[in-house]
């Protein structure tokens, strides 16, 4: 370390900070570690070099700053350096194929980072090795990245975005040559790259070279076009939308989306949306709103509330500020607004996309190879249409990760895969991108809307319709918030020795535990050999009680934010209307969770934000 520096007294941290004064060429976190170390901010410096990101099957995500924890440019390139490694052993065809790179709008002035910046520093290093990158020239939705890999059969895609995360977190998301996002043992192999070629290449800092380089191309144009062309051909588009006379309103939440789902809306020759003036340009500062994510409901939609009571709209619609989620809300006769769950959207779009795919099916035979798929965390909706109607059903671990890759695998095998989502607001509704997409299911939630206008329905009439047809299907999902990694190791080892070593609860207040599946652990007392048939991972905590009255509950922690997940489900027969009892039950069932697993004064948890 030099002279001007202080040591911190921990080799191994002396040493990460001496390598990153080496490496680093952006002045601005470079000043930032010369000052921390001089100043001998050992607190600071721990959390900037204590431990490096780990590379997971959601990619990278973190805050914007300096040091091996953080997203920077010297982390990207290291980043880059070893996908790019991984892909040149995995595909001898990689600088004929080459890769895809997009970016949101994100940007961290202190640090001098951006998604942009990021984006090219990662061509840079592709473009350094000879690999052709298609760059795309200006911000986009998630889904093109995946959408282009598989449309231009490329080796892989690049996402910089945090998607929701607040505005100092960006993300590196990763997509392999199937057009879906990486899974095991791609990570791993990734991660490893990564230290292996932490020092930059000699041309990596060097963006000039793609400046006039051959190798890159820009997609934006084509995509643009060829994208809704082919969302067309696997939804339904209709003639009956020229006609509609309802109004939408639409937020892109500080996002990408205002364009592309006013374009979306042109292809599907819907009214174009009224847009959200204060939301509808991008801004790194998410300025209107505390959390940019419209998972959390009304207090991201109250601009779009006021705008929709202006124009005389009763649907709003609203993106994640990257476009790949979409929330939506109806008004009532009341008056009032009602924001429907991830889980009510999945019930009317998977309705709507096979009474379309029926409509252009006569042949009952076809039906056999139909496949739906949802995440075990999500409604089994699906299952119950699927049962009735004759397709198939399947549910995958939690992640669009995991539908992506089962949906390319069915696609593969001839099958036709009509519809994934999970309750987290995501939702493929076709196949030409093998994750979810806020922009196609924009149009045609919207194209349901329309339709549902000319028979004088709502979507919560057709809704209401769904469950006294297939059984109504009751969920409560929330979560509580805990940065001490600690607590929640103890909480789930608890629930795994709850009455002695490797003992689940046999019940939970006034319910009984009537079944147990760990998919940390791979134990599943449903199967005769106690195995889960579900991929497991130790690196997550998941565990999913089922009751004796019907009702399942997964508890789990988020792979991206400092979160413990639940979801609670309690399904009735087809004919039984008496929701709100089965809200009750639901109600008192979530309830003794929280208070008897959960334990939130105990292991200092904070619940969800209102």
């Amino acid at each position: 370390m030099p002279d001007d520096l202080a040591s911190t007294g921990d080799m191994k941290l002396d040493e990460a900070i001496e390598q990153w004064l080496q490496y680093d060429k952006n002045p601005k976190t470079l000043e930032t570690v010369r000052q921390l170390a001089s100043q001998g901010d050992v607190e600071e410096l721990q959390a900037c070099f204590g431990s490096r990101m780990e590379f997971g099957t959601a990619g990278l995500r973190s805050a914007m700053g300096a040091g091996v924890s953080r997203m920077n440019d010297l982390t990207i390139i290291q980043t880059t350096q070893g996908f790019c490694s991984y892909l040149e052993k995995s595909f001898p065809d990689l600088k004929d194929r080459g890769v895809v790179i997009g970016f949101d709008a994100r940007a961290h002035p202190p640090s001098g980072g951006s998604s942009k910046r990021f984006a090219h520093l990662a061509a840079t290093v592709l473009i350094s090795r000879g690999v052709p990158v298609y760059l795309f020239s200006d911000i986009t939705p998630t889904p093109f990245v995946p959408y282009t890999v598989s449309h231009l059969n490329l080796c892989g895609g690049i996402m910089v975005t945090a998607s929701h995360n607040p505005k100092q977190d960006n993300g590196y998301k990763v997509y392999w040559d199937n057009g879906a996002q990486i899974i095991s043992p791609h990570d791993k192999g990734i991660a490893v790259a990564i230290e292996e070629n932490l020092e930059p290449w000699p041309e990596a800092w060097d963006e000039t070279l793609i400046k006039n380089s051959p190798l890159l191309k820009d997609p934006y144009e084509d995509i643009n076009k060829d994208y809704f062309k082919d969302v067309q051909k696997h939804c339904f588009h209709r003639d009956i939308n020229k006609d509609s006379t309802v109004k939408f309103v639409h937020t892109s939440v500080h996002g990408v989306g205002h364009k592309f789902v006013q374009l979306a809306f042109k292809a599907f020759d819907l009214n174009p949306p009224f847009a959200v003036a204060e939301q509808k340009d991008p801004d790194p500062e998410f300025s209107t709103v505390i959390y940019p994510n419209p998972e959390e409901g009304e207090g991201v939609l109250t601009l779009s509330f006021a705008l929709a009571e202006k124009e005389g709209a009763t649907v709003v619609l609203a993106n994640d500020p990257d476009a790949d989620r979409l929330a939506a809300a109806e008004k009532q006769k009341s008056g009032e607004w009602r924001v429907f769950s991830g889980n009510e959207l999945g019930a009317l779009l998977g309705w709507w996309i096979f009474r379309c795919w029926k409509e252009q099916n006569s042949d009952a035979s076809a039906l056999k190879d139909v496949y739906m798929l949802a995440s075990t965390v999500s409604s089994k909706i699906l299952r119950a249409i699927a049962l009735k109607e004759g397709f198939h059903f399947e549910e995958t671990l939690t992640g669009f990760k995991w539908m992506g890759n089962r949906a390319k695998q069915l696609l593969d095998q001839g099958k036709t895969v009509l519809f994934a989502f999970e309750e987290a607001i995501g939702y493929m509704c076709s196949p030409t991108v093998l994750d979810k997409d806020g922009v196609s299911a924009a149009a045609i939630l919207a194209e349901l809307t329309s339709y549902l206008a000319t028979k004088k329905l709502t979507l919560s009439q057709q809704l209401k319709t769904i469950y006294e047809e297939y059984g109504y299907h009751i969920t409560k999902a929330s979560y509580f918030i805990c940065h001490d990694a600690e607590t929640i190791k103890k909480l789930f080892e608890k629930l795994r020795n709850y009455e002695g070593k490797d003992t689940y609860p046999k019940s939970c207040g006034d319910f009984k535990v009537s079944g147990v599946r760990d998919l940390t652990t791979g134990y599943d007392d449903s199967q005769t050999d106690k195995k889960a048939v579900l991929p497991t991972s130790k690196s997550s905590q998941m565990i999913t009680f089922t009751f004796s009255n019907g009702g399942v509950a997964t508890m789990r922690t988020s792979g991206t934010e400092p979160k413990i997940k639940y979801y609670a489900e309690l399904c009735a027969a087809p004919g039984n209307s008496d929701s709100e009892q089965l809200q009750m039950e639901l109600n008192n069932l979530v309830d003794a969770i929280v208070e008897h697993f959960f334990e939130p004064k105990r292991n200092n948890l904070k619940p969800r934000p209102e």
